[in-house]
């Protein structure tokens, strides 16, 4: 076990670990997954390298937080980034190029590359089973978990694992996109599907989005049809509300309102306004302001419900998107963990 009695928090953290704490695997109860990869962004790369952005910054944070002061306590420990699936990531994205140049010209796919097609849909679903497995392992020995990507496509595998260990639950979805795309770009797990994936999952009972403000007609149809199932909070009816004088706060505790008691965060980093990460893989203008989504996720916990996992994603490979990333993982860290004592 960790000894903290010779830990000084306010003291130099250990470099190369998470936030500079001295936790392992074992002593750890919150274990963060990094998976650096994006096979399927369609716009800037770089998110795959975000992870790494994220844990160097990650050891420059000060580890007083004012919602939950002592949350580093709990320990929180993230393994090795897996180099492996960095280099798989450079190759099928490679490949993933070259499909996605092809049907950007309006033609279809030769013999050639519907094959590479196959054999990245193939390299998700292995992802996604690594995931899985990571994750549950995890789960049963009584941890926490968090995902950090990486493009959005990533925590696939660990909410399996999470619909495996909880029979009813909703995702928070901060974003700039609805990812409810099928297939997108014949991707089966391209990173604008995540959501879609997530709807096959029977226990992920309500999906509520916040920011989305890049959206098609397909998706905004299936919102619109979903039976209540998804509720979506684009961002030019959020700032309405706040144009007309609504608080902030107030919108929150609405939008908390439709959650169910147990509450997954997934955050792209794209649904914050695109200063606060300018490298993220498809910014688009807009977005929530760093302590507007602290505020909601505060609201989530304040509520009584219990936030039972989160990612964060799209993370871009500059210095100042590693810090902000670095700021929201630790944030929702210590969130998760008022909410489960």
């Amino acid at each position: 076990m960790t000894d903290l009695q010779n830990y000084d928090p306010s003291g130099i953290g250990v470099m190369g670990r998470l936030f500079g704490l001295p936790f392992d695997y074992d002593s750890a109860k919150l274990i963060v997954l990094g998976v650096p990869w994006e096979v399927t962004v369609s716009y800037n790369a770089g998110t795959a390298r975000g992870v790494a952005a994220m844990l160097n910054a990650s050891s420059q944070l000060d580890l007083y937080d004012f919602d939950n002061p002592d949350g580093w306590k709990q320990g929180i420990f993230m393994p090795e980034i897996p180099q492996t699936i960095l280099d798989r990531s450079d190759r099928l994205r490679a490949d993933a190029a070259k499909i996605i140049d092809r049907l950007s010209i309006g033609e279809q796919l030769d013999s050639e590359l519907s094959q590479l097609l196959e054999t990245i849909n193939q390299a998700g679903e292995t992802l996604n089973q690594w995931l899985f497995e990571q994750s549950d392992r995890a789960l049963q020995q009584g941890k926490r978990v968090a995902v950090v990507g990486g493009d959005h496509s990533v925590p696939l595998g660990y909410l399996r694992a999470i619909a495996q260990h909880h029979e009813n639950f909703g995702i928070l979805h901060i974003d700039a996109h609805a990812d409810l795309r099928q297939a997108y770009e014949g991707f089966e797990y391209s990173h604008a599907s995540i959501m879609y994936n997530v709807l096959t999952l029977p226990q992920m009972t309500k999906l509520v989005q916040v920011g989305i403000r890049d959206v098609c007609l397909d998706e905004v149809n299936l919102i619109r049809d979903s039976n209540g199932r998804i509720s979506t909070y684009y961002d030019s009816m959020l700032k309405q509300k706040q144009y007309a004088g609504v608080p902030w706060l107030q919108i929150c505790q609405q939008i908390v309102a439709e959650l169910p008691q147990e509450v997954y965060i997934s955050v792209d980093v794209d649904g914050f306004d695109p200063k606060l990460c300018p490298m993220t893989g498809t910014p688009v203008p807009g977005g929530l302001e760093l302590e507007q989504a602290f505020c909601l996720f505060r609201e989530v916990v304040n509520s009584g419900r219990k936030v039972i996992g989160f990612d964060v994603v799209e993370i871009g490979n500059a210095e100042w998107d590693g810090n902000v990333a670095a700021r929201t993982l630790y944030k929702l860290c210590n969130l998760m963990d008022s909410s489960l004592q």
